[in-house]
Parts: C-alpha cells; structure tokens; sequence
C-alpha cells in the first residue's frame, strides 16, 4: 500500500486491460507508476468479460460437440453436464489470471494501491476505502493522471437491472441453475455470445434486436449466415423490433414488442437479458470540478488521448466506441508512450479487428460491402466458402466463408470478414495485411501451410480476382 502524500510519474485510476497495460509500459520506459484499483486486477475483461465468458463458450463447444461425437465415429451414451462446474470453471480461470497480473505488477515494480480513485485537484489523486466514504484514506500526487475506469451496462429506459428477472452480464456469467427460457435484449457480440451459450445448454432463447440483424456491425451477408445458424438450433430472432416494455411484475418476465410494421405481441421467459451496449464510468471521479470535457456519458479525448484539461488523459471504454479490450490496452500504450516522449503512432481506428465468439465465429477488420460502397469505393469482392474446404471437411466444420473486399483499382484490402470455425484466429493474417497495406497481389502470393483454415483467405482474394483454385 501506498503511504500518505507519495509522488508518482504517472498513477491510473482503474486496473482493467486499459489500465494495467498502460501501467506495465509506463514502468519499462522508466516512469514511477501506482495504478487506484478498488477491485482485481484485470478489470471487467479478466474477472467478468472477456476471459470468462470465452471459458463458458468453450465449454458449450465441447458440450456440442461431444454431443454429435457419432457424426465422428466416436460413441459416447449418456451425455450431461454438471452446470456448477461449468461455472466455477470460468471463476477458477479469471481468478488465475488475475493472479498472473498482480505478478507482472511486482515484475514490473508497480504499485497497486486498493480504493476508489477520485481527482480533486491536478496532480492529485484521493483514495477512498469505499465509494461514499466522506474522507480520502490517503492522498497520492503524480505529474500525470490517466483516467481508465471502463464502462457498464447500459440499462432500458425505465428497467433497472433486478439481478434476477433482468439481468446484465453480470449475472449472465455466474448462474446457479440453466434457466428453462431467456430473453436477450440487444444482439450484438454480448448478446449473441450468451445467446449460443445458453442456446446449448438447454435454454430456449429469444433474441430481440431493434436493428434489421442480428450483430449489426457486421455485413449482412456474414451475418445471415449465424442467422440461419441460430434458427436451425431454435433460437427464435426477431429483428427490426422494439422493447416497449418490461413487466416484471408475474412469475415471469414479459417483455411488450412492437415490430417495423407496427405489429404487436408480448414475449415471455424466465429471465430478460439486457445487452445493448455500455456508458463510461464518469460519475464521482472529480470531472466536473476539474472541468474535464464529456460528452454521452464518456470523456473526450484528442488523438494521444490527452483531456482538455493538461496532465489529465483517458483510455478505454470510459472514452467511447470501440468498446473492445485490445483497442484499450493499445491505447493505454499510446498515452504512456507519449507522455514519456518516446515515438509513438496514433491509433487507426479503420484497422481494428472484431470478434465475436458463437458457434460459427464471426471476426472482421475494415469495411463491410457495404460501408465501401457508400464511400464510393469501386469494389471488388472474393468468397470462399468452408463447404468446399479441405481442412473445414475434415474437421467437420462446414459452416461459413471468407469474404474479402478490394479497391478494384489499387488492389488494395479494405475488408475482411469472416464466418466459421477459427475466424477469431484467421483474422490476424488480415489485420497485419491491413496495417502493411497489402494489396490482393501480396495476399494471393503469399504461401499458405495446407491445410489450414487460413488457405481461405488465399482462396478468397484469388476468387476476386478470377484466381481461386479450389473454386
């Protein structure tokens, strides 16, 4: 623990992927570093997002798989599962993790300092032991202050999470029985994500998206392929439909919706999930005295991610979309690097892969068809589908393709997107081709181990070119 009045270079106020990281960069450059962290290290993504719930997801995979093991030659009578385990093996692997960061703290001679963090004045950060105490435990000072505090879930107008028949992610994550029905409110990745993962365990889900589809953000032809995934295993979808209501108030939930052609019906489950997006965690740190510019429940931030107000930066999901863990840590990185003078790049935020980890997977970078085509890019497009692939038969994991966009005059990738079995994986190839401004030459040209799922991707930019070989 820090002592009272200790002088740092830096301190961040929030232990999450943002600001851990940023803490770890700003020690190897030679900076004093104490990082205000009331809970775990690791922040929402080690302890209740990003690790643990692709821990349930693997399960359900195992599960599913194991299930359909006679497709394989393989007899296995009387499959089950034990729930509880399911969950506390996704505790057990945050707990560890979490772990692994208090380590590379110590490593890396970083002071963690227990409480809640608030501002009052530049150059100084007060320690509570808890968020209403009236008196700080200490008062620490530093030459910068880095506001990485993330964000939480965004509730419905008027429908406050119960922890029981409305639920955010929170209690998404550690149930204690597979509840007979569930609701999702918002199908982008966390939605959807759940979706699967209930979906396979048992639970008859209902997914309710305001947007014409599911996923929203992705392209459309990638995400109808889920679509009729979703379906086939019973997940009712309905899209282009609004919540008018939550009743709470019976045995069950019952959620009122009204449909874009102004049909209307009452949907009812055990629990309503409501996952539609996060809000930055901007109350009680001292913004407004400082006078730190926000805006829609986030803090405003330039390109180094320096605040209006000097000595005073933010990072993560506490500044807005891409509310994604690696966008964070990479801008946790940038900050430190800046503040230290060393060279640095800003982030180009065209050039950040998404993920989202159902059954198929789905994993893009750069624009969508149509995002290009509304820019007013000729385009060229190349597919390859999983069907007719090598490796994707051989596994037994059939569903999806490759889809890959190309400026039809350069040749230059503008988007990659990705259905299938291993996209979360793939994807990488992608990312470093769009830093390195590949074009479908290097892409095409470029000696792909056989086989692998990433021959797609090959295949995919030959297809656009009129090059494919397996097609």
């Amino acid at each position: 623990m820090a002592e009272n009045n200790t002088s740092f270079d830096v301190v961040i106020i929030g232990g999450g992927p943002g600001g851990y990281v940023a803490a770890i960069r700003a020690s190897q450059l030679g900076l004093k570093v104490g990082l205000v962290e009331r809970d775990k290290l690791g922040g929402i993504c080690l302890n209740w997002g990003c690790i643990p719930t692709k821990a349930l997801l693997r399960n359900a995979e195992l599960y599913n798989l194991i299930s359909h093991a006679d497709e394989f030659g393989i007899n296995v009578k009387d499959v089950s599962f034990d729930f509880e385990k399911v969950v506390q093996r996704s505790r057990k692997i945050s707990d560890r993790i979490s772990k692994g960061v208090e380590y590379l703290f110590k490593k890396n001679k970083i002071e963690h300092i227990s409480g809640y963090g608030k501002i009052p004045a530049k150059g100084k950060v007060d320690v509570y032991k808890k968020a209403d105490d009236e008196k700080p435990e200490k008062t620490i000072s530093a030459k910068h202050i880095i506001i990485a505090t993330g964000a939480r879930p965004r509730s419905l107008p008027d429908v406050e999470f119960d922890g029981e028949k409305v639920i955010s992610y929170f209690e998404a994550m550690v149930p204690k029985k597979v509840p007979k029905s569930m609701i999702i409110i918002g199908a982008g990745a966390i939605g959807v994500e759940f979706a699967y993962f209930y979906n396979t365990f048992g639970t008859k889900v209902t997914i309710i998206e305001m947007l014409p589809s599911i996923l929203p953000i992705e392209d459309k032809e990638i995400t109808k392929v889920v679509t009729e995934k979703f379906k086939k295993s019973g997940i009712e979808i309905h899209t282009g439909t609004k919540v008018e209501k939550v009743d709470t108030s019976g045995k069950q939930v019952k959620v009122s919706v009204s449909d874009k052609d102004g049909g209307k019906k009452d949907i009812a489950a055990d629990i309503a999930l409501v996952a539609i997006g996060v809000r930055g965690n901007i109350e009680n740190i001292g913004l407004e005295k400082l006078g730190v510019k926000t805006e829609k429940a986030h803090i405003k931030v330039d390109e180094y991610y320096r605040t209006n107000v000097e000595g005073v930066y933010a990072i993560g999901d506490v500044i807005g979309a891409p509310w994604l863990a690696h966008v964070a840590s990479h801008e946790g990185i940038v900050c430190v690097e800046a503040i230290a003078g060393v060279e640095t790049h800003p982030i180009n935020y065209e050039n950040i892969p998404g993920c989202t980890y159902c059954q198929p997977q789905v994993a893009s970078i750069g624009l969508t068809e149509e995002k290009a085509k509304e820019q007013g890019h000729e385009i060229k497009i190349g597919r390859y589908p999983f069907r007719v692939h090598g490796k994707a038969i051989a596994a037994g994991e059939t569903d999806g393709l490759v889809k890959l966009i190309f400026d039809a005059k350069y040749g230059e990738l503008l988007g990659a997107h990705i259905v299938g079995n291993e996209a979360t994986e793939i994807i990488a190839e992608l990312g470093m081709a769009k830093t390195l401004e590949a074009t479908k030459e290097e892409i095409i040209r470029t000696v792909h181990a056989h086989p692998t799922f990433a021959e797609a991707i090959m295949e995919a930019a030959g297809d656009a070119y009129g090059e494919a070989i397996h097609i």
